[in-house]
């Protein structure tokens, strides 16, 4: 039987993420994992795939709605959606096998096979042939992440009713797409579909969409994405989605509680995701189970049991590859005992739409229900030489900052390349930063940064330079 000091049941960007760190700390670490390649969801049909999916799409959109302004004349752009979906899945390979040489490069043992549990220390992996083996391990890290959830009424035949899975490897543009659920997944791959010509309504239980994020944000996308042409119905409760041969009808109930029907040759769930604990075998070693399905952990993301620890999607907190990849590190390094630290406050959320959505820290909805006195600086993109020169003026970044101590407390931003520009207002957080520490900060000029170097002088001293 084979002896690990760590093994790791999952390789998405939590399991494999936490592997390399285990064997960089010097301990003997093996992984399993069910799937034929690494990666997990957020490399084989999450984030990665969703992002090649969404550049490809943009650039054509790019060709057809904005090229003539900048003096370029393209006859009659047309795109060749197979080969859209050959190239995202060429990324894919490309990043999975990345993920199989980083393990051989750290002494990193693969297993492939359904990791479940004999007992605290030995796992069973079962082979796709049906043989199976046992290895045991020290410590043991639970990562085996989330899969799509959907409504229980609905049947999803992965055909016309899918999830974001299925909904990466279509073998056509639908011509009038329904999306069940206004979060990050349904707009961003509503978005894709939206610009390659599809009709996409999206259809959203809150009464806005993105309901996490900053009121301000939700707002400025929903305008945005509106122009871009797609529809939204917002506070609609879906009541039954049928499938009749190519066509998709969707029932919902308005907040007047009036009947609306959709139809559709495509309907897109995208209603959250849920956490993947099946066939692990967890009630053999009693590790508890709360009522959402989520592995219990204490701070060090230790289960009840001391030596099985759990990461990402299977615990409580944002659904986030990089929030599971942090996770995945602080329990490494715990179990080497160091004492690392992770601040939950502090994990960026991004939209990869466009423009992009990005934040970190407090809503100004959450710093009103917690009666913590706050005061908001708020610069439009518009206003910025980047933005008018690439023509990319939608958007704002607002930043939130305590009244009386000026440190920052979240900030929210709509625009062009944001997804990176939100690094500058999470480390200025981590390092408890105020609002005036990053307004007298020298930014380049000209850039998308400006953006937040005014909104900081807005929320420090009410008066932004270019505004």
């Amino acid at each position: 039987m084979s002896q690990f000091d760590v093994t790791i049941i999952g390789s998405g960007p939590g399991g494999y993420v936490s592997a390399i760190r285990c064997a960089q700390l010097g301990f003997k670490t093996a992984i399993i994992e069910k799937y034929a390649t690494l990666g997990g969801t957020c490399l084989n049909v999450g984030c990665i795939p969703s992002k090649a999916l969404l550049d490809s799409s943009h650039h054509y959109y790019d060709a057809t709605h904005h090229f003539a302004e900048h003096g370029i004349s393209v006859e009659s752009p047309s795109f060749d959606f197979s080969k859209m979906i050959e190239r995202k899945a060429n990324v894919v390979e490309t990043t999975t096998g990345g993920i199989k040489y980083l393990m051989d490069k750290n002494k990193i043992d693969v297993f492939e096979g359904l990791g479940s549990f004999e007992d605290a220390t030995h796992v069973k992996i079962t082979k796709k042939d049906g043989s199976s083996e046992v290895i045991e391990g020290t410590n043991i890290i639970i990562a085996t992440g989330s899969k799509p959830a959907s409504l229980p009424f609905i049947n999803i035949d992965k055909e016309r009713i899918i999830t974001s899975t299925e909904a990466l490897k279509l073998k056509e543009v639908p011509k009038n797409l329904i999306v069940i659920g206004g979060g990050v997944i349904g707009l961003e791959l509503g978005s894709v579909y939206a610009r390659l010509g599809a009709d996409v309504k999206v259809i959203e239980y809150a009464p806005k969409i993105t309901p996490t994020m900053d009121g301000d944000v939700s707002k400025e996308l929903q305008k945005v994405l509106k122009k871009q042409g797609m529809d939204f119905y917002v506070s609609h409760g879906v009541k039954s989605v049928e499938r009749n041969g190519d066509e998709i009808t969707v029932k919902a109930t308005n907040k007047k509680g009036e009947e609306v029907t959709f139809t559709g040759d495509y309907c897109l769930v995208s209603v959250g995701r849920k956490p993947y604990t099946e066939g692990l075998g967890l009630e053999k070693v009693g590790v508890k189970v709360n009522e959402k399905g989520q592995i219990d952990i204490n701070n060090h993301l230790q289960t009840n049991v001391a030596n099985i620890y759990a990461i990402g999607d299977v615990v409580k907190g944002a659904m986030l590859a990089h929030k599971a990849e942090e996770e995945g590190v602080v329990v490494a390094e715990f179990i080497a005992g160091e004492k690392p630290h992770i601040d939950y406050n502090l994990i960026p959320g991004i939209v990869y739409t466009w423009p992009e959505v990005a934040a970190v820290g407090k809503t100004e909805e959450e710093l009103i229900a917690a009666k913590i006195d706050y005061k908001a600086g708020k610069f439009s993109m518009r206003a910025l030489g980047r933005s008018r020169a690439s023509g990319d003026v939608d958007g704002f970044v607002k930043v939130l900052a305590d009244k009386k101590t000026d440190e920052i407390l979240g900030v929210h931003m709509v625009g062009a390349r944001v997804a990176d520009l939100i690094m500058e207002a999470a480390v200025a957080m981590e390092f408890r930063a105020s609002a005036e520490d990053l307004a007298r900060i020298c930014h380049g000029h000209p850039t998308y940064a400006e953006a937040v170097k005014e909104a900081a002088k807005a929320a420090w001293d009410g008066k932004p330079l270019n505004a």
